[in-house]
């Protein structure tokens, strides 16, 4: 059924909201802990010196969110659009999605870069596979 794929989608989208509230409450937490005024760490580069690399992984797992997963939201909203959903592509979506989640727990917490890399390229391999996949049935319209 086509509405399947908006499953792994909304999922998706409650990831990128975990991470934003997780990013929040570590930030907000430890800058209330130390006493850190918001227009100290007005700019990227203010709350990089001011604030522990661990406190900010989760921003930067946020703006990750935001890169590849773009493409995710393109290919499933293009594939319900035009009814062209099979459980192959639900299957990767889900996929897509556990991984990216697994991505996003190691780098919000113990960021060890192997591990949070292959995470990522797997979950990039799946993204490659679904454009692949969208691809190969745009050609077949020409």
């Amino acid at each position: 059924m086509p509405a399947n794929i908006l499953n792994p989608l909304v999922a998706m989208m409650v990831l990128t909201f975990v991470v934003w509230v997780f990013m929040y409450a570590r930030r907000l937490g430890y800058m209330v802990r130390h006493g850190i005024d918001a227009q100290e760490v007005n700019t990227p580069q203010k709350m990089a010196l001011r604030l522990p690399e661990s406190v900010e992984a989760p921003s930067n797992n946020l703006k990750n969110l935001f890169e590849l997963p773009v493409l995710f939201y393109v290919i499933c909203l293009t594939l319900l659009h035009l009814g062209w959903v099979s459980p192959t592509d639900v299957t990767a979506a889900w996929l897509f999605v556990g991984l990216r989640a697994a991505h996003s727990v190691v780098h919000c917490t113990v960021n060890i870069v192997k591990v949070r890399f292959v995470f990522y390229l797997l979950s990039s391999l799946v993204l490659w596979f679904m454009l692949a996949m969208l691809l190969r049935r745009v050609l077949a319209l020409g």
